[in-house]
């Protein structure tokens, strides 16, 4: 297991109540030992004007998961992480139904991780997969 403290479903809702998150109704739905996952609605909120998913909600969704992720895997009370790159392909058009991201970690070193992030649709079939970098920083006392 990767967590330092295991987010449950409870607590990933919490801290996004009132944020971009809660706003584009993206839900987390399963904590795994090395893994989240959490989906999104193909709706007014979350689709360009072509009626398809908007390629950067895909990135919120994909930021979202990875930065939860790598918040969990650190002691809170000694270190922050900061997102330092995020890159996506967006492979195919989603037009109704759920998105759904997984996240599981390429790299978790002291000062940087690396985590993938496959979104697929209602069918399982991929629509985008994209890679975070987080930086791994001290707490800096006040």
């Amino acid at each position: 297991m990767i967590w330092h403290t295991r987010p449950t479903l409870e607590s990933l809702a919490k801290i996004h109540d009132g944020t971009a998150v809660a706003h584009l109704g993206i839900e987390f739905i399963e904590v795994g030992d090395d893994f989240l996952v959490a989906r999104m609605p193909t709706d007014h909120r979350t689709v360009q004007p072509y009626a398809t998913i908007h390629g950067g909600v895909s990135l919120v969704l994909a930021e979202t998961l990875g930065s939860c992720a790598a918040i969990a895997c650190v002691d809170r009370t000694r270190f922050r992480v900061f997102g330092q790159e995020i890159n996506a392909n967006h492979l195919r058009p989603n037009y109704e139904g759920w998105v759904t991201g997984t996240t599981r970690p390429v790299h978790l070193g002291r000062r940087s991780h690396v985590w993938a992030i496959e979104i697929v649709n209602a069918a399982g079939k991929l629509t985008c997969i994209s890679r975070i970098t987080m930086a791994v920083t001290d707490i800096e006392p006040r």
